[in-house]
């Protein structure tokens, strides 16, 4: 399974809350002051909370993510709970405090008291074993020294796994940090011959560029360095002189950029200017450069070319110029020829110097590559026309027929169709520059007094925001940052990030996401997550991950590309040798021999034709290129799809398994039903049952509670009555005692434990709730069983329409739920589905599907929840619901960040047409190489007289790398399926 970088998130889930009226202007709680410039350092935290440690307990007996939630609660109650974690999966829970107030025994004890056993890990290392950075390798032309490249880095001890990637031009390496650094990494690909750039390191803190304006000597520069590295949470500083760039990485929870700049500017008696460094987009500066340089070297070498192409082929054949170009020198000589070879010279060592680097690079590594067939063909045509000039003008009789056209207008050709290809691989991956130019240029920062009104508004530079900034976010501009609401109401369009059509109501309390657009209300939100933290940017990292990720299919052209050129230099010297032999020993007519040339020359020229017609880059961008089409259209869709394995996987899927709640269901459980057997006011049976329920975590209870607010709606908070000798029993419910009353609210078998007998009109009742896939929760109330409790969570609109839609595609449905089987049978026959597996554990649900797959089936698991996970993992492919846990997410090969099912085929649809796309690149390639190689050779020759001068197959060999590309670009039009774009639901028609 692909697996991919952890992504979180949970900022872009839109649980509503209940926070109360909005105060008429804003005003917030004073908050800690810091000294002017810099943020508090570790020393004082220290002073403030005492030492910051870290300790992970076992914890035996959760069964659910509400034990999880349970637990974490209890921790962080706690006083000095910094962070706390709890992996039900792994039955973990990771704790982060402050030892002055309290110690890993009061935590453990704590734990306990929720009712499950634990344990201290002692353990448990802080050291990283793996870590993973980003190259950008300058210099590669085909799929041959993609594969140099990464075979090079694989060898390297501590190197876990490589990935490089031709059509990003980028390398992604997973490496042990205690056994190599990334220093050494830019070395190794160094020394393979091709200049390498350090994008990112992986590790956890984030990086800005500096642009510092002044006085800028050897002493300002260790005068800004020392400054700033007093500074609390920097951790490293790059200073280029040249540019007067720094680049600085730092810790985002302790400093920000704001604080460098300030620190730089009061400096040297402020003479020295900060801003953000003008092209912090590296990809795109690259981009730009290579599209730059090969036009340049293209318009340059047609200076060159066009006389050279001129004397030979047109000025030929006008009297007066012929003649003045056929005056002889010295001896045979003439001036034509020496105004040939004075052209073609800089073109074939000088703006063609790239292809003799190239080559060179490719040769030391025992590696053959595009560069290779171009040095040779070029070479050949260049020093043979030398050759032949240098022996006309040795010789009083000799007649030289030169090639010097052949060598610049190839390389010329040449150099037109790489300037068209980085053109059109530019634009396969326009889906990440249009994501990273949601995020707003400026933003407006608020300041406030010690009582907490706003004192001063700044517009900044956006990227200069740090953690709890407080930003003025207007209606109908962006969101500048991730975070949640302090002041104000609204409506936001997320659309652009989470694909949802609909605005949705913001309030204090609710989180935003950065790039957002705000309607119509303002807004004033506390930053969260700034930078590399930010949702968007996850969102593109992830992207950018999938992009570099290989299908297994591109495997298949990797191999052949390490054959494919050696192959080639054989069959075009076979071809010369051919020809040439059969013109010596007369095996074909004189007559078929131009009258310009002899059958040595003729010989020659198909023997580079077959050279340069013969393309490997074509083969090498078949994959790439469209998959990196394919997951940028998803993820304008809302659809993350994690790269070429998922892609390649996902086309082939034909059975998918669908989890229940919060899958196939709203996974927002609401009462829909109450029935008491005996007379009780209902608002007093609601006010008893809440206020033991408030104390659980499970989605159930909460239901309850919701509901018991409508009987208080005179309240804003309502506050419960205190439930004394509280006790959660897991699975199954809980009990307390509220004014004196032993209350006990849960299922049939813990009325029955604690001795309560279940009259018949109750069984009827939880039957009937079964049959309408509700949940019956009981209620007793000093030992005598008051009422039940209908819980429903409904089913999600179009869930029919989905799974008949899959049938449809010769996809069949199955369910699998750790619910009871009544109400997952009647969830299966509401929305079609006839396979049902119910009261399943997580490893159950893995199981499944590894079931289904020992039956031949590639299997979807499409799922929200913790216990999904596993299942998630041991499908063929993961989809995770995009409102789901962050567990579910990072285990998924696919997010579907909208929460709708009609994604789940929008992304198999878009894999299938993925996939199409690269069988037809592939049939192109091959097919343009099946046939060019031949016509080349001289297949037509003896019937037509028809040859392929090798200029003109240097251009067909140019012009088929463009073509695999702009196919791959045609995936940029997908449209889903029709079905979808009519698909009706409950009277709402779902729009595309």
């Amino acid at each position: 399974m692909a697996t991919a970088k952890f992504f979180s998130f949970a900022c872009l889930r839109n649980e509503s809350s209940n926070y109360g009226e909005l105060s008429p202007k804003p005003h917030y709680p004073s908050m800690p002051k810091y000294p002017k410039g810099v943020s508090v350092s570790t020393d004082e935290e220290k002073s403030i909370h005492g030492t910051e440690s870290k300790a992970v307990f076992s914890v035996n007996g959760m069964s659910c993510s509400a034990c999880a939630g349970s637990v974490e609660k209890a921790i962080k109650r706690l006083p000095g709970i910094k962070e706390a974690v709890v992996d039900v999966l792994n039955n973990k829970a990771q704790v982060i405090f402050y030892s002055t107030f309290v110690d890993e025994e009061m935590i453990r004890e704590t734990i306990e008291d929720v009712g499950f056993e634990t344990t201290l890990i002692t353990e448990e290392t802080n050291e990283k074993t793996s870590q993973v950075c980003r190259i950008r390798i300058k210099g590669m032309t085909c799929t041959s020294c993609s594969t140099t490249v990464e075979s090079a880095l694989q060898l390297i001890p501590g190197v876990q796994k490589a990935q490089v990637a031709l059509a990003t031009e980028e390398a992604e390496i997973q490496y042990d940090p205690r056994i190599l650094t990334y220093s050494q990494l830019l070395k190794a690909i160094e020394d393979t011959g091709f200049e390498a750039i350090l994008i990112s390191t992986g590790e956890d803190r984030s990086k800005i560029l500096l642009k510092v304006d002044g006085v800028f000597t050897e002493d300002s520069m260790r005068i800004i360095e020392s400054s700033l590295r007093a500074l609390s949470g920097i951790e490293d500083i790059d200073i280029d002189p040249e540019l007067k760039k720094l680049s600085i990485s730092y810790k985002s929870d302790i400093i920000g950029p704001r604080n460098f700049i300030q620190v730089i500017e009061s400096t040297g008696s402020g003479e020295f200017k900060a801003m953000i460094f003008p092209e912090g987009d590296g990809k795109q500066s690259h981009r730009q450069e290579e599209i730059e340089h090969y036009r340049q070297s293209f318009l340059w070498s047609l200076v060159f070319t066009i006389p050279v192409f001129l004397t030979s082929m047109v000025f030929m054949y006008i009297p007066g110029l012929k003649d003045g170009l056929d005056i002889k020198v010295v001896n045979m000589l003439s001036i034509g020829e020496i105004l040939r070879w004075v052209l073609s010279t800089p073109v074939q060592f000088i703006i063609g110097r790239h292809f003799y680097s190239g080559s060179y690079k490719a040769l030391r590594h025992g590696s053959a590559n595009m560069d290779v067939l171009i040095a040779l063909g070029t070479n050949a045509a260049y020093f043979y026309s030398v050759y032949s000039v240098l022996r006309a003008a040795t010789s009083p009789s000799f007649k030289s027929t030169d090639f010097f056209e052949t060598s610049s207008m190839l390389i010329s050709f040449i150099l037109l169709g790489k300037y068209l290809e980085v053109l059109a691989k530019g634009k396969t991956s326009e889906a990440i520059a249009k994501l990273m130019n949601l995020a707003p240029e400026t933003a407006t920062l608020l300041q406030f007094d010690d009582e907490g009104n706003v004192v001063k508004e700044e517009e900044i530079d956006s990227r200069l925001i740090q953690k709890n900034d407080v930003i003025r976010i207007l209606p109908g501009a962006k969101v500048a940052c991730d975070g949640f609401v302090i002041w104000g109401q609204s409506h936001v369009n997320e659309s652009m990030i989470t694909g949802e059509s609909r605005p949705v109501a913001k309030r204090k309390g609710d989180t935003v996401i950065g790039g957002t657009v705000n309607e119509n209300g303002v807004l004033h939100i506390r930053a969260t997550k700034v930078g590399s933290e930010s949702a968007l940017s996850q969102i593109v990292q992830l992207v950018e991950s999938a992009q570099m990720a290989k299908a297994p299919v591109q495997k298949f052209a990797d191999r052949i590309s390490k054959y494919f050129v050696p192959l080639v230099i054989i069959l075009s010297f076979s071809t010369w040798l051919a020809w040439y032999l059969s013109g010596k020993y007369n095996s074909y007519p004189k007559s078929w021999i131009p009258s310009s040339i002899d059958s040595f020359q003729l010989a020659l020229q198909f023997g580079i034709s077959v050279m340069v017609i013969a393309c490997p880059c074509a083969l090498g961008l078949a994959t790439p290129t469209a998959v990196m089409v394919g997951t940028g259209v998803g993820a304008s869709r809302g659809v993350l799809i994690k790269g070429g394995q998922a892609l390649e996987s996902a086309q082939k899927v034909n059975c998918i398994v669908f989890d229940k709640t919060g899958t196939l269901t709203m996974g927002k459980p609401v009462v829909v039903n109450t029935k008491l057997f005996r007379s009780m006011v209902l608002r007093e049976f609601y006010e008893l049952v809440a206020a033991a329920e408030v104390n659980s975590e499970h989605p159930l209870a909460k239901a309850i509670v919701e509901y018991a607010k409508k009987f208080r709606e005179d309240e804003e908070n309502p506050v419960w009555p205190e439930a004394e000798d509280f006790e959660s029993i897991t699975g199954h419910g809980v009990k307390a005692v509220i004014h004196n009353k032993k209350v006990i609210v849960g299922n049939k078998r813990l009325m029955l434990e604690q001795g309560i007998s279940v009259p018949v009109d109750a069984d009827e009742v939880l039957a009937e709730a079964e049959e309408l896939a509700q949940t019956g929760i009981l209620v007793s109330i000093d030992s005598e069983l008051i009422g039940v409790v209908a819980i429903s969570d409904p089913v999600k609109p179009g869930a029919r329409e989905v799974v008949s839609l899959l049938k449809s595609m010769n996809v069949e449905s199955k369910l699998v739920t750790g619910d009871n089987w009544g109400t997952a049978n009647a969830i299966a026959k509401e929305v079609g589905i006839n396979d049902v597996i119910a009261e399943a554990k997580p490893e159950d649900k893995a199981e499944k599907v590894k079931e289904l797959q020992s039956l031949g089936k590639v299997v979807a698991m499409v799922g929200d929840g913790i216990n999904d996970s596993p299942a998630l993992v041991a499908a063929d492919v993961g989809m995770a619901i995009g409102a789901g846990t962050d567990i579910a997410i990072e285990a998924a090969d696919i997010v579907l960040m909208k929460s709708n099912l009609e994604d789940v085929i929008t992304a198999i649809d878009l894999s299938r047409k993925t996939f199409g796309r690269i069988r037809l690149n592939y049939f192109w390639a091959f097919g343009y190489n099946l046939l060019g190689i031949p016509i080349a050779a001289g297949a037509l020759f003896p019937s037509t007289r028809f040859r392929l001068p090798p200029w003109v197959a240097g251009a067909a060999m140019a012009a088929s790398s463009v073509s695999v590309v702009c196919s791959s670009l045609l995936l940029k039009n997908y449209k889903r399926p029709k079905q979808l774009d009519n698909l009706e639901i409950g009277g709402i028609t779902i729009e595309s």
